[in-house]
């Protein structure tokens, strides 16, 4: 596995590691100071896991275009890793957006507190909508999906149905493109530092606003606990699952990792089978 450490406000995952600050990083591929990707990857203490940092050098660059980002992703799945798994950090910024939908599931990691599930209703909203801009050809379409980014827009657009029925006035090929991109937008949701059965259950009513509002079907992964064992095991600079495996954050983490592991081989399983019928 190959760990991507691409948070803009503070790329700092070598610490949670017990890593010195990385002297290689993505830079110096984008740069050109090293030929291949896998000359900057940063051996860890965990077993069959390498560390990536630097993409923020690109996420943050002003000009970084689809593909770039393109590249980069394709550089990554080159290096022959079964699962790469990228750090974006908090923010709508498009770099941030885009990464988000090139990836096989994107997953949110939220608190439950009103701010933080704010900002994903709104981090999830622009990953929707631009996905489906992505999406479609028409200019004009691409405008009424940008209007219909406002709740007060002057068509009228409240929810995907009401989308649905204005592209479909302007583009029925875009309207079916528009149909096919809700139904596949599945993004995934842990719910961070819960505290009580009522902040479990939070997650259940984020899945049911996401599709009751925005026609987004959101797969509620999981919760990890709040615990003190997760802030020592920072200040010691290890990771808690392998400083301390029976804490209850420790146990949370490992059951949503085993049900991700699941889904990817399942998935595998439908792209094999997909394959074998072309």
């Amino acid at each position: 596995m190959v760990l991507v450490d691409a948070d803009l406000g503070g790329a700092n995952l070598h610490t949670f590691l017990g890593i010195s600050p990385p002297a290689v990083s993505l830079s110096d591929f984008i740069k050109k100071r090293v030929s291949h990707l896998s000359e900057v990857l940063i051996p860890t203490a965990v077993p069959n896991l390498q560390l990536l940092t630097g993409a923020q050098d690109l996420l943050n660059a002003a000009d970084a275009k689809s593909v770039q980002k393109r590249k980069l992703v394709r550089s990554i799945q080159s290096l022959g890793s079964d699962t790469a798994l990228v750090d974006l950090g908090a923010g709508n910024s498009l770099s941030v957006l885009d990464f988000f939908l090139m990836s096989d599931g994107g997953i949110l990691v939220v608190t439950p507190e009103p701010t933080s599930i704010e900002n994903a209703y709104r981090f999830l909203k622009s990953a929707f909508y631009r996905r489906l801009r992505q999406s479609v050809s028409s200019s004009s379409v691409k405008a009424l999906i940008d209007g219909a980014m406002d709740q007060k827009n002057e068509v009228g657009i409240q929810n995907p149905h009401g989308l649905i029925k204005a592209v479909g006035e302007r583009d029925e090929g875009d309207a079916q493109r528009v149909i096919e991109e809700i139904e596949t937008f599945r993004p995934n949701l842990i719910l961070n530092q819960v505290r009580s059965k009522k902040d479990i259950e939070m997650g259940f009513s984020i899945r049911s606003a996401c599709l009751k509002y925005f026609g987004i079907h959101l797969h509620y992964l999981g919760y990890v606990v709040y615990d003190q064992d997760v802030n020592h095991s920072i200040r010691r600079r290890k990771p808690l699952v392998l400083e301390n495996p029976r804490s209850r954050a420790a146990q949370c983490v490992m059951e949503i990792a085993s049900k991700l592991a699941k889904s990817q081989k399942m998935a595998t399983r439908i792209k094999g089978y997909e394959h074998q019928g072309d």
